[in-house]
């Protein structure tokens, strides 16, 4: 119920272009209390977690209807599921990929000592995946894009 709202809200106040790069925004700014928090305090930790998971639930709840209609829209209404079909693809080899490095770079700055390392490398895949968004709409490569996002 709160996502519905969410996404109306957004839809109402922002262009695709500008829920894509701001969701993305959020979701990569949501790792940065978690490398700010004092390690050791429990009560810090947790408030930083928080404000992860509401940053990452909101980030997300704001991308989603916004990133599958430009996939409808660049497609150009043409062959919808296969475009769907590399997105998810491509999307799934990210997300491996993704991990892989996260983990190694986990085990890496664990032995180090430096686990803030994992969290502000997040933050910034995040926060340069929002840029290269932010330069894709600002060259005309997403003006398919600009239409109105599905209810949720």
């Amino acid at each position: 119920m709160g996502h519905l709202r969410l996404t109306g809200w957004a839809k109402r106040r922002w262009s695709p272009d500008q829920a894509l790069v701001r969701g993305l925004m959020w979701m990569g700014l949501a790792f940065v209390p978690l490398a700010l928090a004092p390690q050791g305090e429990p009560v810090a930790m947790l408030g930083a977690l928080v404000v992860a998971v509401v940053l990452l639930a909101a980030g997300g709840a704001v991308v989603y209807p916004f990133e599958m209609d430009t996939v409808v829209s660049l497609s150009g209404d043409r062959l919808v599921a296969t475009h769907y079909g590399l997105y998810n693809t491509v999307s799934g080899l990210g997300i491996t990929l993704g991990n892989l490095a996260t983990g190694a770079l986990w085990d890496f700055v664990g032995r180090h000592h430096a686990l803030w390392l994992t969290w502000f490398a997040l933050a910034a895949t995040g926060l340069a995946c929002a840029s290269a968004v932010l330069a894709l709409a600002r060259s005309g490569r997403l003006a398919a894009a600009n239409v109105q996002a599905a209810p949720a």
